[in-house]
């Protein structure tokens, strides 16, 4: 498989921006990608690559977590650590995720911890350790990861180098800033509500299976 571009910071560091970066110079790619969770648990990887085999680029859940399994198994790749200060990160995750369950949060922070805003000191902790983690492993690569900070003004210079493409005359995107949230609508009341469903549905088929 040719070598891949990918995303390997948390969500709320920038992804969406990341995402349409890469985008916007031609790359096709893939966010979050809930069905590639279960393949990954059973460490069913030829599942996972078919997932992958049509994009150029990955991002957000749950490529940030595999990065190693990914770089042994896609030579050539190239990745990309987005990141924020880890307070900053924090307040914007469990904000964003309120006390939503998620199955791939179960995974990522712990049995149990999956709700951010309930969790602080292992949220934090789990982020940092990833970050540093990734930092580590790619220590005696520099070419192969880069490290971003939109929150310092990282844009099109950094990312173009990086990915030897010239830089396109167009202002770079930002999707990082908070919108202010209204009242929820009765449709939006019942899109949580069958999210909330069907994510506690998928916590408890991987409880019994014992995938965790």
């Amino acid at each position: 498989m040719k070598g891949k571009i990918i995303g390997i910071g948390f969500e709320k560091t920038g992804t969406t921006t990341l995402d349409i970066a890469l985008s916007k110079l031609g790359y096709k790619v893939l966010g979050e990608s809930p069905k590639a969770l279960l393949p990954i648990l059973k460490g069913d990887y030829d599942k996972v690559l078919s997932i992958i085999k049509d994009y150029d680029a990955l991002e957000d859940k749950p490529w940030f977590t595999v990065y190693r399994e990914l770089d042994r198994r896609i030579p050539g790749s190239k990745f990309i650590l987005t990141i924020r200060e880890s307070e900053s990160w924090y307040k914007s995750a469990s904000n964003h995720f309120g006390d939503l369950p998620s199955a791939f949060h179960e995974w990522i922070y712990g049995r149990g911890k999956g709700i951010l805003k309930d969790n602080r000191d292992n949220s934090i902790a789990v982020y940092d350790t990833h970050n540093q983690g990734v930092i580590e492993y790619f220590k005696e690569r520099p070419t192969d990861l880069l490290v971003l900070d939109f929150t310092k003004g990282d844009k099109w210079d950094k990312l173009c180098a990086f990915l030897e493409r010239d830089i396109p005359k167009i202002p770079f995107p930002h999707q990082m800033s908070a919108k202010t949230k209204g009242s929820p609508s009765v449709r939006d009341k019942m899109r949580v509500m069958r999210r909330r469903i069907k994510n506690n549905f998928k916590i408890k088929y991987i409880d019994w299976m014992g995938y965790w």
